[in-house]
């Protein structure tokens, strides 16, 4: 029964348990019995689920029982979905930097809904600032990489910094219908004006002046900073923000020249302009953002009435932060130029090329991200909540090998023969092949490598077994000389004498081995031999140790770690 539950692998501990609660009297014999239960547990999990089923059902009809489905999570359905003839979503990121875990909920949301409503999910980049946020051409590829990593194929693509001219356009449009102005006055003399709800002079000015003012902009008869296009808003509008907000400036094009289009425009919009006008001529249905665009919603729906233009259904998430994670791209950035991090890889960091690099799933943040949903509540997620979903996706597919940092030689007297180890490369998985050990004493002494970890816990007299091969009992730990005796091979007798279990690479044997730790320091040691057929990209457990991918395996093994 417990097997069926468990997907056909048994566990030791439940069944034990179980027995013992059903049987109180075995307690006082536990000794004797958990090696038996043991033995059975094995037995049973070396048989096929479809043979473990027929069992139960043939001995035991009556035993109810239940397999154990992981049932992921859904979203909830998004609003007024009939009015439209498909789904259409949009990820619009500024390249301005690489993309990290703070951008996972805008991308997974709005590609999960168009797929879930067979939709379609576009990409946009928004580039339209070469003043303050510049983009740079490196980061448009690196953003359509990530994507690709993610699963999220987009479906169509547009860039900003190609539509100046339909920016000019609808701003055109909106001077010539009053719903927008050309305004000069200084900033200072404007923000005294609008905090007391009062219109600044250009305002009300006819719209033949203000499209002449628009010409002078495009022209280049105004210098950055004297002149700029606003919406008309309410002035009475609670939020000062709201009130007749900026559309389009001026940005010096020889001073701050667009990395795609150089100097060749002086005129650009700003976000909610931009945004705003794309969204619906690109179809936009659904828009999926973060709750801090709640004034820029109200701000936009301004300019649609003007347009007479329906806005789309708008959805805002709340903040999504992760304990210990930098999802700052200004911080990122700054990082990464001064020194203070590798690289966009570097594994402090919370992007996806760093978490690529260290065996990150794109399915788990996938499903942290569905987990966490478009709730609008925040939300404070630790690193190992990421952890424990790539944890349950990796661990059934990672091969199993041994590492030992920073290494220690110990020598075991009275080793009389040569012993062969052969060891599951998965433990519940047989048909992925053995790893083997080859043990050759020379005058009845082995030697080994163990962990500087594990050797400063020995203690002379100590029983420790290595892992999946014998006992041997500690006979000198002085002057970095380690000694050992054998003592026995059986692993029951290492249970009843609670020795610790300790992994080991036989001296002589081995690959020189790196892994890139989470804080960007190196563990050195040596990795097994069968750690040489490796190949990048492979997830693996180093026991006791933890997941790691590989980088390289020739003459060194390099690899950068996961999680525990």
């Amino acid at each position: 029964l417990n097997a069926l539950h468990y997907n056909g692998k048994a566990q030791f501990q439940p069944v034990l348990g179980k027995l013992l609660t059903e049987r109180p009297k075995l307690k006082t014999r536990v000794r004797e019995v958990a090696p038996i239960v043991n033995e059975v547990v094995k037995e049973v999990n070396m048989l096929s689920l479809e043979e473990q089923k027929r069992i139960v059902e043939e001995k035991w009809p009556e035993a109810p029982f239940k397999e154990r489905v992981e049932v992921e999570k859904a979203l909830p359905p998004l609003p007024n979905v009939d009015k439209y003839k498909r789904v259409v979503t949009r990820f619009a990121p500024n390249p301005d930097c690489v993309l990290h875990l703070g951008s996972a909920r805008a991308i997974v949301l709005s590609h999960e809904y168009a797929k879930m409503y067979k939709g379609s999910f576009r990409l946009r980049f928004e580039d339209t600032d070469p003043r303050l946020k510049r983009s740079a051409l490196p980061f448009y590829e690196a953003i359509r990489e990530d994507l690709k990593w993610l699963g999220c194929q987009w479906d169509m693509e547009a860039i900003q910094s190609d539509r100046l001219p339909l920016y000019y356009e609808h701003a055109e449009k909106l001077l010539q219908k009053g719903g927008a102005y050309v305004c000069t006055c200084k900033p200072e003399k404007f923000r005294k004006l609008i905090l007391t709800k009062k219109p600044c002079p250009c305002r009300d000015l006819p719209s033949v002046t203000q499209l002449a003012r628009w010409r002078d902009m495009l022209k280049g008869m105004f210098k950055e900073g004297e002149a700029v296009v606003r919406i008309k808003t309410d002035l009475n509008h609670p939020n000062p923000a709201v009130r007749d907000w900026p559309a389009l400036r001026i940005i010096n094009p020889k001073k701050y020249p667009h990395p795609r289009v150089g100097g060749k425009y002086q005129v650009w919009p700003l976000y909610n302009f931009s945004a705003g006008i794309d969204d619906f001529l690109m179809g936009i249905t659904h828009i999926i953002r973060g709750k801090e665009h709640l004034t820029n919603q109200t701000r936009q729906e301004y300019m649609y009435r003007h347009l007479s233009w329906k806005y789309p259904e708008a959805i805002h998430y709340g903040r999504m932060k992760i304990t210990g994670g930098l999802l700052s791209k200004s911080k990122i950035v700054q990082g990464v130029r001064t020194g203070t991090f590798k690289g966009w890889d570097d594994p402090r960091l919370a992007t996806f090329i760093a978490l690529r690099k260290r065996g990150i799933l794109p399915e788990t943040i996938r499903r942290l991200i569905i987990e966490v949903g478009p709730k609008t509540v925040d939300v404070t997620l630790s690193w190992d909540n990421l952890y424990a979903i790539n944890r349950k996706l990796i661990d059934p597919v990672a091969n199993r090998y041994f590492f030992v940092r920073d290494p220690r030689k110990i020598t075991v007297k009275h080793v009389s023969r040569a012993v062969t180890v052969k060891t599951r490369l998965h433990p519940e998985q047989p048909e992925r092949g053995f790893r083997i050990f080859k043990i050759k004493p020379k005058n009845g002494e082995a030697s080994f490598w163990i962990s500087s970890q594990d050797a400063d816990l020995l203690r002379e007299g100590n029983v420790i077994r290595f892992m999946g091969l014998f006992n041997v009992k500690i006979e000198n730990v002085k002057a970095g000389v380690i000694e050992a005796v054998f003592y026995s091979k059986s692993h029951q007798e290492a249970k009843k004498l609670t020795a610790p279990l300790i992994h080991w690479v036989p001296a002589e044997t081995g690959i020189p081995c790196e892994v890139i730790m989470q804080d960007a320091t190196t563990a050195r040691g040596i990795a097994e031999d069968r750690c040489r057929q490796l190949k990048t990209n492979d997830i693996i457990q180093f026991e006791r140790f933890g997941f790691v991918r590989v980088d390289s395996a020739d003459w060194k093994l390099t690899a950068h770690y996961a999680h525990r």
